[in-house]
């Protein structure tokens, strides 16, 4: 008998793989209120988007039952078939979500927030206001702009838009578009690879221009409270942060239960007004001080860009190597 109830406990464990970020909001938040709804324990695998994937993989999609991953991760795990599609019927709340969000990636996890890359740049210091990604080749620049660094999640972003610069399509003229790399680069201070080091550049004038992910905008503004997030005419890059089902899980149900949880009203709320993460959830309201920090309402996700990450991801080999290239001389 004691062994049997041993065992039913231990089988209900629920395994998640996640960044370990704002750990104290996400145990108040999350996970304490579903243990106590699904009489479970959980565990956690901590860790970046690659070392966390490439462990799933090297244990062919087994030990894991959730794994939160951004939008080019995730993709390359569903190219590995390391994720099992999902059952929009056992996922209710998805109902709720914007439609950026409920299907991403070809049935596969659905997005539990959201995010942008853009241009942020000193209104103090820099005049005309930045309003378009050409904007970045303006001549008054020169020395003025950071980049993010091309491994990072908006690196290869830099690269399409120099694309669009060239008005050619990156994927299919790369040759073009890292021409127009070499003209941006008399712009370039300094190309960065964490956000902290962008706030440095910022901070000690170094940059008065940066290409990054809205998440950063505050220490930013703290850094320097001029600092604008531009509005662009030809629209900012949705990034997303998804949540599969690993092929090799051994508690799907609790798995999805356990989605469904972080996609209701009530846990996208408290997540977006203690500053965690911005809502995907179209019952979410906000107040304009909640809401400045974040992408958030129909209107500013209706105008985002999204990207195609299957052939990002082919590419990306190529692009770190004519990246370096550049930008090593």
């Amino acid at each position: 008998m004691a062994g049997t109830f041993g065992a039913a406990a231990q089988a209900k464990t629920l395994t998640i793989s996640w960044w370990g970020y704002n750990g104290d909001k996400l145990n108040a938040n999350i996970i304490a209120p579903f243990k106590k709804i699904c009489g479970c324990d959980i565990v956690f695998e901590t860790g970046n988007n690659a070392d966390r994937l490439n462990k799933l993989k090297l244990r062919d999609g087994k030990g894991v039952d959730v794994i939160y991953l951004t939008d080019s991760f995730s993709q390359i795990g569903i190219a590995e078939g390391l994720f099992q599609k999902v059952d929009p019927a056992k996922l209710p709340n998805l109902a709720d979500l914007y439609d950026i969000a409920k299907n991403p990636q070809g049935g596969y996890g659905p997005a539990y927030t959201i995010g942008r890359v853009g241009i942020v740049y000193d209104s103090a210091k820099v005049n005309p206001p930045i309003t378009s990604w050409n904007d970045l080749w303006r001549a008054d620049l020169k020395g003025a702009v950071t980049l993010p660094g091309i491994t990072t999640t908006a690196g290869p972003m830099v690269v399409l838009q120099a694309g669009k610069n060239a008005k050619v399509d990156a994927f299919s003229d790369a040759d073009k578009a890292f021409e127009s790399i070499g003209k941006l680069k008399a712009n370039v201070t300094k190309n960065y690879n964490t956000g902290s080091e962008m706030v440095n550049l910022v901070s000690t004038g170094e940059a008065k221009v940066a290409v990054t992910q809205d998440f950063t905008l505050a220490s930013l503004k703290a850094a320097v409270p001029t600092m604008t997030w531009a509005q662009l005419s030809d629209g900012d890059i949705a990034t997303l942060n998804t949540v599969n089902i690993p092929k090799g899980s051994e508690n799907v149900e609790l798995a999805y239960q356990f989605i469904n949880f972080i996609l209701s009203k009530e846990i996208q709320q408290i997540e977006a007004e203690q500053g965690v993460d911005a809502p995907v959830s179209t019952k979410v309201q906000l107040t304009p001080e909640q809401a400045k920090i974040w992408t958030y309402g129909a209107d500013m996700i209706s105008k985002l860009n999204r990207l195609d990450y299957v052939k990002l991801n082919q590419a990306k080999t190529d692009w770190i190597d004519r990246w370096n290239e550049i930008f090593s001389k």
